[in-house]
């Protein structure tokens, strides 16, 4: 699978930039069929960072979100102002 396809976008909503500053995490919408492994290598390889948990939810219109927590070492709002969401 392509990165580019189990990515589908970055979620831009209060809450997830509030998460960008606070918890070092991003927000992304990603293929229902992606599962953990997946989203961590979707996004290092895509944005070359390293990420340190993800965690996905199944919204009730039937769309994934994945809340993926990035490495100390590696920002989250410089990945999010390179998306243009910050």
């Amino acid at each position: 699978m392509d990165p580019n396809q189990v990515i589908i976008r970055p979620v831009v909503t209060e809450a997830s930039l509030e998460a960008v500053d606070s918890h070092n995490k991003l927000t992304f919408f990603v293929d229902r069929r992606a599962n953990k492994n997946t989203i961590r290598w979707a996004v290092e390889s895509l944005y070359e960072v390293v990420v340190d948990n993800v965690n996905t939810l199944i919204l009730p219109d039937g769309k994934k979100k994945a809340f993926v927590r990035l490495a100390p070492d590696y920002s989250a709002a410089e990945v999010a102002t390179n998306l243009g969401i910050f």
